[in-house]
């Protein structure tokens, strides 16, 4: 029977930064039972540990170092990077595992810890599950004797490593030269990476989100806050925006117009690319049930299927995987193109829509409206004790909604996995239908809610 999680989430363990389970004691224990968990045969175990830049990577780094070396496994400290540089990494070093100190598009108070297999793809559910219950077990007697103990270095050119490795990822003879880009890092782990890329392949770049001081990380910035962006995006005439999170594995974009550009309508951009190029493989994308019916829509009249998984950028990998394609996104903006990489990448899904607009030499407002998105709204109710959705009302709200919706369009309900709160997501031919179940369902959602917690 496989072990139940508890600590870990859609994306690795995340909470509150030293308070239970976001606590050095956690990570000293995780580093102990991940370490136990991936020494296999007579090799020098290796992991790779990148952060991004919130205050509490200066606590979680060293009890994560402590407990991988206390396993006997050597770490590889390579300091604020991108997620998806340290999949990079772990590959490219023949390292045993990777952790990314990271939660993504929280804010500074947050912080998470996810991990990768010597393959570089995110651990499964299962192999979580395993490490939990090493985690709860007595380590004591299992971990290195005094002399197998592991040692910890720096790689002072990781950096360089992965700028070398995205500029691979744009066309041979292509330049950006001419293109003014307001580029925003959301003050996170991509601050220095993602502007040398796109200056060195010759963009004149605006930056932002590009001091991190440890407090500051998608504050009024970044993917989840585009706002910042779309402004200067306008206020200089650039001709694109991109906005990468906190980690750098999300991307949204602003058009010259300064209005937002989801993760549908890129993916819808790449797919047509890359089938336009013979490089699109298994005959259509993943995406997760929150992407819009127009986009499924779309696809379909390219001749395109459209695999829909459970949201989770680790989830669209496996189906990617499963099923032989090479390319899936979710609407947030993860991006995962595994021709070059085995997670969501926000740069070089950037690099693939900035290649179109080069070779197009059109205005990134027709370049990248591909489809009509249908009306769509998505609320979050936050909730405190037990999750409000077995409640009997909810479960009556719902089924109210769904009737109203007879079949013309879509309802999710669902619980984040990365904090305690229920998503509402609607869509249909309707958009004053779809905006009054939304509305219908929050409202009985937190009154039950706030029963729960009275």
């Amino acid at each position: 029977m496989t072990p139940t999680r508890r600590l870990f989430g859609t994306d690795g363990i995340r909470g509150t930064a030293n308070t239970d389970p976001m606590t050095a004691e956690t990570a000293l224990c995780l580093g102990q039972a991940a370490g136990l968990l991936f020494t296999r045969g007579a090799h020098r175990h290796r992991v790779v540990i990148g952060k991004d830049t919130r205050l509490s990577g200066y606590m979680l780094e060293p009890a994560l170092t402590a407990g991988f070396i206390g396993a006997g496994m050597d770490v590889v400290l390579v300091g604020p990077l991108p997620t998806p540089a340290i999949a990079m990494l772990t590959r490219s070093l023949r390292a045993d595992l990777g952790v990314m100190l990271s939660a993504s598009h929280n804010p500074y108070e947050d912080n998470g810890i996810k991990l990768f297999g010597p393959d570089g793809f995110k651990l499964s559910d299962a192999t979580e599950a395993e490490i939990e219950a090493l985690m709860a077990s007595d380590l004591g007697g299992r971990l290195a004797a005094p002399g197998r103990l592991g040692r910890a270095s720096r790689l002072d050119d990781a950096a360089g490593r992965y700028i070398e490795a995205a500029k691979a990822s744009f066309p041979r003879g292509l330049r950006l030269d001419g293109l003014r880009i307001v580029i925003d890092c959301a003050h996170g782990a991509a601050y220095r990476v993602a502007p040398t890329v796109l200056w060195e392949l010759g963009a004149e770049l605006i930056p932002l989100g590009t001091a991190p001081d440890g407090f500051n990380i998608n504050r009024g910035c970044g993917s989840t806050e585009p706002g910042a962006m779309c402004a200067e995006v306008r206020r200089h005439g650039a001709q694109l925006g991109l906005a990468l999170d906190g980690d750098a594995d999300r991307l949204i974009i602003s058009d010259e117009t300064g209005t937002v550009i989801d993760g549908d309508q890129i993916l819808a951009l790449i797919a047509r690319s890359w089938q336009a190029a013979g490089r699109l493989h298994g005959g259509g994308v993943v995406a997760t049930v929150m992407s819009n019916l127009g986009l499924e829509r779309f696809l379909a009249a390219e001749g395109l299927a459209l695999h829909r998984t459970r949201v989770g950028d680790r989830y669209v990998a496996e189906r990617m995987r499963a099923e032989g394609l090479n390319v899936g996104g979710e609407q947030s903006g993860h991006m995962i193109l595994s021709d070059y990489a085995t997670t969501g990448d926000g740069l070089l899904a950037a690099l693939q829509v900035l290649a179109v607009l080069v070779e197009q030499d059109r205005p990134a407002s027709e370049v990248l409206r591909l489809f009509a998105p249908l009306p769509q709204r998505l609320r979050s109710v936050r909730y405190a004790g037990p999750s409000p959705l077995a409640a009997a009302t909810v479960r009556a709200a719902i089924a109210e909604a769904e009737a109203a919706l007879a079949g013309t369009g879509r309802l999710l309900i669902r619980p984040s996995g990365t904090e305690p709160v229920v998503r509402v997501m609607a869509e249909g031919e309707d958009a004053a239908l779809v905006e009054r179940l939304v509305d219908f369902l929050c409202a009985r959602i937190a009154e039950e809610a706030a029963a729960e917690a009275a």
